[in-house]
Formats: C-alpha cells, structure tokens, sequence
C-alpha cells in the first residue's frame, strides 16, 4: 500500500484517533467501575459495622456477644471479618478464618476507640490478601466505648475487574481492527469517484477532448472538483480546436500563393533572357525554399485534417501485405540509386480496416527515412505478418541510427535529429508526427529501438479487420533484432 496516498493517511488517522479514543473510554471505564465497587464494599461495610454497634453493644457486651454476632451475621461462612473490641483494647470477639481461607483474622491489627469517624482501610495481609474493614466507635448506656471492625476480602472485586481488563484488552483491538475495516470501506466508497475521474482524465486526449470527467452528484468538494475540471477542459477544447483551424486555414491559404510563386519561379528559370549563371543558381535555389515550403505547408495540412477526423471517413478493407508490396516496388528506385537492397518478407492476406492511402503514407515515409539515412550498398528489411489479432509491419534498416536521447522525441512535430543533417536530405520534422498521427487514427501503434551506426527498427501494430481476428495465428516477432 502507498504510505503517501490520501486513503492510506485517512484511514491511519482514522484508526488512531479511534484506537486513543477506545483507550480512553476503557481507562474510563475501568477506573469508573474500579471507584464504584471500592466505595460500594466500603460503604457496606461501614453500614454492617454501625448496624452491629447499635443491635449488639446497647447492654454492656456481655457473655452471649460471640453467640449472637455469630447467630447473626456467621462471619466465618460468610468469609467477613469481625472485631469488637472495648476502650481500654481488649478484644470481645473476633471471628475466626473464614471459608475460603483468604486471610488471617489474627493477623489484622486492632484499631483504638477514637471520638472522629475514620474512613474504611484497606490492610494487606501476607500471602496478598488485601481486606477493606471499615471502623466504628460506639458508646453504650454506661458510658463504655467499643470499637466495632467489619471487613471483607477484596478478592471479588479484584476478580471483576479483571474480568473487565481481560474483555477491554480482547475487546477494544477487535473495535479498533473493525472499525478501521468500516473506515476503509467508508474511505474506498467515498474515494471512488475520484479514481473514475483519474481514468476518464488518463483518457482524454487532443483526439477526444469532447468527452468530459464523471460528475458525482453529491454536492460536496468532489463534485465541485469533477466540475472544474470540465470546465478547464471545455477550454482546453475550445484552444486546441482554435490552433487546429488557425493551422488547417493558414495551410490552406498559402497553398494556392506557394504554387503561383513555384510556378513563376519556373517559368522565369525558363526564361531565354536569364542568361548569367550566378542568377540561374539565385533563382534554383529559391525554387528548392518554395518547394520545402509547399512540402511544411502540405504536411501541417495533413496533419490538421487527421487531427480533425479526415482518416475515418473513407476506411476500406485490404492487404497491407499487398499494399507494403506495392509500395516497396514504387520507390525501388530510390534505393536503386544508393545501392541499397530493399528484402521483403510479407505474408499472404493479411486484411486490414483504414484509410488506405494514408496507411500507404505511412510505409512511404518510413521506408523513405531507411533509405535516406542508410548509407550505400546498406540494406532495408520490411516485413508484414499476423501477430495475435494485430497485423505487424516492421521496417529494419543498417543505417546511422538515432541517439537515445532523441528517441522520446523523434514523433514530435518539428522535431529534427540533427537539423543541419535534416535540412541537407530535405525534411522538416514532419514525416514521423504524420505517421504518428496516422496511427494513433487508426487505432495502432507505434515504436522504435535504435542506436547510433547500428540502424532503426521501427514496428507497428495495426487490429486486423474484424472478420479476419478469428484466424489470426500467433507469430512472434524478437523485437531486438538489428541489422
């Protein structure tokens, strides 16, 4: 479990703040039944001992005492302690050891007459017997004082409270653990919208910013929160579909000015009066800039259209096999050039659903960066193949490679590896956003491992169309393989 999560912290308040409460009421209890039964023994005592003086001491403490304390109130049955003595300390009875054989009468020592009233001892006696006797002083008719001594064994009481520390002891962990199971309940349930919110946020990208975070409806903080959110993201909606049809326009418009201004270019290149070479090589290069604008300005319009839902529209059924074949054979040439051997490795029918001619756009710019940074008489492998119930289309090449560094970076728009090295081959960072963009469309995905001097070796996973998942067969691909 994460110590450091909100849940975590809640419930071990919770169960703290519960466990020093438990604690507390049961010292409570425990010292409040402990007083009650202290006082109650001592009260009855101090009733039984003046009940005694007032019943037995009115004559002079005659012989018949010792019968009628023991005809009385049998102290030895009923395990008590009794003591009459006179005022000048000599014992009139005293009862013998009790039943239980808890303590020892002789033992005890005597208490003297005094004129106050004096509250109940408690006298602990060898072998940890511990009496509570409470004293009376009583003066007869004659003017004879006597001390009147009732105790008990507070072996009962002791027993109960034991009996209660034993249930607290068992008792309050059992509370606490089933209070802290309740808590975390209480805590998960009352936790749980926010987890709905985290997974719809962790899937609301740039492609479905219309869809909008849970709202609980239960009007406290949480609801607010879901709130806010979508109202942030409404105008996170609004900013991004802003800067997509800024892009989409601004493309747009400098279309139709770039091919009028390539078209002049040409034209005056052609021209029979440019006869210096130094303005014929002014007037190529300028062609060459027009012509890397118009190839920004085509990608950043195809990338507002996909961004925009264009790849969708026109989804067909096909062979990406049949449409890699094809495709390597178009730009064979290309590789002709540089010595480079083009291998292929495609399986039979392997049927897809997309736009076929931005999946096409696809393998053209991969296949065309493995030939451009593949240095001559290198070699490019391409291969088509199922894969579970995805169709797998791997492009390896012997080229320069790609640092580690720049590999999180390499689908970012703009993005170039070494710009001056871009620039010389005639990219601007836009072929791999394109194919990124084109994936993330069509549902697939896309990766990369590379290293410098060692070659790329990029792969996609594309679903198969749906009436061909039933026969897919599993082929695994090593994913590390390199040229």
């Amino acid at each position: 479990m994460n110590t450091r999560s909100l849940s975590f912290r809640l419930i071990a308040w919770y169960a703290g703040l519960l466990a020093l409460l438990f604690v507390l009421l049961g010292a409570s209890t425990y010292a409040v039944v402990g007083n009650y039964l202290d006082t109650n023994l001592r009260d009855n005592q101090t009733r039984r001992a003046q009940q005694i003086a007032d019943t037995l001491l009115e004559g002079s403490g005659g012989p018949g005492l010792a019968q009628s304390v023991e005809a009385l109130y049998a102290p030895e049955a009923n395990d008590r302690f009794i003591r009459i003595t006179r005022g000048d300390g000599e014992v009139l009875y005293v009862s013998g050891p009790p039943r239980d054989r808890g303590f020892d009468s002789a033992a005890v020592s005597v208490r003297t007459a005094t004129t106050t009233a004096r509250p109940p001892r408690r006298v602990s006696l060898p072998g940890g017997a511990s009496l509570v006797i409470a004293a009376v002083t009583h003066q007869a008719a004659g003017g004879q004082q006597y001390v009147v001594e009732v105790g008990t064994s507070t072996a009962r009481n002791d027993a109960v409270l034991t009996q209660l520390l034993e249930v607290l002891c068992v008792g309050l962990p059992i509370a606490v653990l089933l209070a802290v199971a309740g808590g975390f309940f209480l805590v998960k349930r009352a936790l749980k919208p926010v987890d709905g919110i985290a997974q719809k946020a962790e899937a609301i990208t740039q492609h479905n910013l219309s869809e909008r975070l849970p709202v609980a409806h239960s009007g406290d903080e949480i609801e607010r929160l879901s709130i806010s959110l979508n109202h942030m993201i409404n105008r996170l909606e609004e900013a991004v579909q802003s800067s997509k049809r800024f892009v989409a326009d601004a493309s747009h418009e400098l279309r139709t000015p770039l091919t009028v201004l390539r078209g002049e270019l040409e034209s005056l290149t052609q021209e029979v009066r440019v006869r210096r070479p130094d303005l014929r090589e002014t007037l190529g290069s300028m062609l060459e800039e027009v012509e890397r604008l118009a190839a920004v300005v085509e990608g950043l319009l195809a990338l507002s259209r996909l961004d925009t839902g264009e790849a969708r529209t026109e989804w067909v059924r096909f062979d990406l096999a049949e449409l890699v074949e094809t495709t390597a054979e178009q730009m064979s040439l290309l590789a002709e050039d540089k010595g480079i051997t083009v291998l292929r490795d495609c399986a039979a029918r392997v049927m897809v659903e997309g736009d076929r001619a931005r999946l096409k756009q696809v393998v053209v710019n991969l296949l065309d960066n493995a030939i451009k940074y593949t240095a001559n008489g290198g070699t490019v492998q391409l291969r088509v193949a199922r894969q579970g119930e995805e169709a797998l289309f791997e492009v390896l090449d012997s080229g320069i490679g790609i640092p580690a560094e720049a590999l999180p970076h390499i689908f970012e728009r703009f993005y170039r590896v070494e710009r001056s090295r871009s620039r010389d081959q005639g990219g601007a960072g836009l072929g791999l956003s394109i194919v990124k963009s084109i994936c993330t469309a069509h549902g697939a995905s896309i990766e990369v491992q590379s290293a410098p001097d060692r070659g790329s070796h990029f792969w996609l996973h594309l679903p198969l169309a749906a009436t061909e998942v039933a026969h897919a067969q599993v082929t695994p691909t090593p994913r590390a393989a390199m040229i």
